[in-house]
């Protein structure tokens, strides 16, 4: 009887362990997180949110560099928003944390019209008060809870609805300038932040505001994958892995690759 129970907290154990070598790993390739950085975790009270924050907590307390982490929300002023959860666990795991309380609720309701995809405008108008308040609090880093899915997910809707080749950098500089936002969770397939937030037992909080739309162009790309690797197993990975390994000259962007100066190699 022991060892059954036993089985799931072992399980759980290598998982993390394998989770928190993917973050390390992207941490160390894209040069994430430095010496004296400020890092600023951007919580929804989503799986993916909870699990950076869980894995970046425990890559501090055994990192070479030291650096800090604060935990930041934005409460949107959701109807129902139950306010208290994250700030009751960032406070009983002890994580300094900041709540940013912008009614950006009743700004998307009013704008957009009923049944059309609100993930845009909302989008925008989330970024726009976090890195107000990361310019103000002497942040470094900007971390966002984006996995590989979401990375692959992303450039199949610029490559269907945008015509881009176009996805999700691990890590990147906001357009003007001041902000470097990174993706720690980058390498990490969504089922395995599934299955490490449900062995974690994370207070997790819906969003009512977007989660439930059925017309989302993602859900539509999300489900195409899913058919694929059932079809597959890995080939997400391979798609991921490609974004890794690009070969400009067998594409046809002239701005990555001068085409008209292409000559004969003289014999």
């Amino acid at each position: 009887m022991n060892a059954v129970l036993e089985r799931p907290s072992n399980n759980a154990k290598r998982l993390e362990a394998r989770l928190r070598g993917l973050v390390g790993k992207a941490i160390e390739d894209f040069r994430m997180i430095e010496a004296g950085d400020r890092v600023m975790v951007c919580m929804s009270g989503g799986k993916d949110s909870y699990t950076m924050l869980d894995l970046l907590l425990s890559l501090q307390r055994s990192a070479p560099v030291k650096f800090e982490l604060i935990a930041v929300n934005l409460d949107q002023k959701q109807p129902g928003f139950p306010r208290h959860v994250l700030p009751e666990y960032l406070t009983a795991l002890g994580v300094p944390f900041h709540v940013i309380e912008q009614d950006t609720y009743s700004v998307v309701k009013r704008v957009i019209p009923e049944g059309k995809t609100t993930c845009g405008l909302c989008s925008r108008l989330r970024r726009g008060a976090l890195y107000r308040y990361a310019s103000e609090n002497g942040i470094t880093k900007i971390a966002l809870g984006h996995h590989r899915d979401d990375i692959v997910e992303t450039l199949f809707l610029n490559l269907f609805h945008g015509g881009r080749l176009k996805a999700m950098a691990p890590k990147f500089r906001s357009d003007d300038g001041r902000h470097v936002v990174i993706r720690p969770l980058a390498y990490i397939a969504e089922r395995d932040i599934a299955r490490y937030a449900r062995a974690r037992a994370f207070p997790i909080i819906p969003c009512k505001l977007c989660g439930s739309q059925p017309n989302l162009q993602r859900a539509a790309i999300k489900r195409m994958l899913a058919a694929w690797e059932r079809e597959q197993p890995g080939r997400t990975e391979s798609i991921f892995s490609a974004l890794r390994h690009v070969e400009p000259t067998q594409l046809a962007d002239l701005r990555l690759y001068d085409f008209a100066a292409l000559r004969p190699t003289p014999r």
